[in-house]
């Protein structure tokens, strides 16, 4: 402003004393200047505007800086802790590579010793094997044995079965042929899977005689009839007398000669009477040793029929 005063001055004493021409020259320049004052004013108040957007930048960024000193501290921290933990990580890790070395190193001794320990059990395990494998071979044929001796006994317990109901049938239909004889001194009975016909001797036989009476005749012709078409039979007729001595000087001198004796005829009378096999029958004398009643002679003095199966099936399923 002081300036502009001066240079009014300094223009007035000029038009006193310079001519003209000067004169709008210095009239001209004036207004060059004016306008150049114009011109700074303008980017003056543009360039204050510019340093107050400077100013609140320059003090964004302070302020950013501070945050970023902050935060980079924060950072700084956590990285030093990250550090701290990779540091003992790390330091793990490499105790754990130096035990797993040495147990690497211990357990070699021990993988040794282990492997050894299999070796030996493999092969206890291979004998034990192969003698399980003999064992079961052996099972086998056992089993096979057992299986052959099992059909052995399922053939003999069939055939025992149908040699005691042969027998039970047998029984019955002697039973029914000598029904008219059951109150005169004869008895059936079925035991040990064989037939007893018992015949006391008054049936049979006059006192002392070998010779069949009448009544005795049909007794034994109808139990021959009976056994006759029976062919798997073993007749056995036993003769047994009393105690009582005989005295007598022909045949039978003795209770064993009567006894035999009186088999023997019961023996050809069943033969000369039916179609009984001989191979079938046998006498056999007892005499007095095998009372029935020892209290009581006339039980004693009897015939006995021994009817049992031909065995020889039964023995031969034994023996295989």
């Amino acid at each position: 402003m002081n300036k502009l005063i001066v240079f009014g001055v300094l223009l007035a004493a000029f038009s006193a004393c310079v001519p003209a021409k000067k004169y709008n020259e210095l009239v001209e320049r004036e207004r060059l200047c004016s306008e150049e004052l114009a011109n700074y004013k303008e980017q003056a108040i543009t360039n204050e505007g510019k340093a107050k957007d400077l100013e609140a930048k320059y003090d964004q960024l302070k302020k950013d800086v501070a945050d970023l000193k902050k935060d980079t501290l924060k950072l700084g921290s956590d990285y030093r802790f990250l550090q701290a933990q990779y540091d003992l990580m790390v330091a793990q890790n490499e105790a754990a590579e130096r035990k797993i070395d040495q147990m690497r190193l211990s357990g070699a001794k021990e993988t040794a010793g282990y492997q050894a320990d299999i070796e030996a059990k493999n092969l206890e395990l291979q004998r034990k094997e192969d003698a399980l494998k003999a064992l079961e071979s052996e099972i086998v044929a056992k089993q096979k044995l057992l299986e052959d001796r099992e059909k052995r006994v399922n053939e003999l317990e069939e055939a025992m079965q149908r040699k005691d109901e042969a027998i039970t049938q047998l029984k019955t239909r002697i039973s029914g042929a000598l029904k008219g004889f059951e109150n005169k001194g004869l008895t059936v009975v079925e035991k040990n899977g064989k037939i007893y016909v018992s015949l006391e001797a008054k049936l049979l036989f006059a006192s002392g005689s070998t010779a069949v009476e009448t009544e005795g005749k049909r007794a034994i012709t109808d139990l021959a009839k009976v056994l006759e078409t029976e062919k798997d039979l073993e007749i056995v007729v036993e003769g047994h007398t009393d105690t009582d001595k005989l005295a007598s000087a022909s045949h039978p001198k003795s209770n064993w000669e009567l006894s035999v004796l009186r088999a023997t005829a019961i023996v050809e009378l069943m033969l000369s009477t039916s179609k009984v096999s001989p191979a079938q029958l046998m006498a056999a004398g007892r005499s007095e040793f095998h009372p029935v009643d020892p209290k009581d002679k006339a039980k004693n003095r009897r015939i006995e029929i021994i009817i049992s199966p031909n065995l020889q099936d039964l023995f031969q399923i034994i023996g295989q």
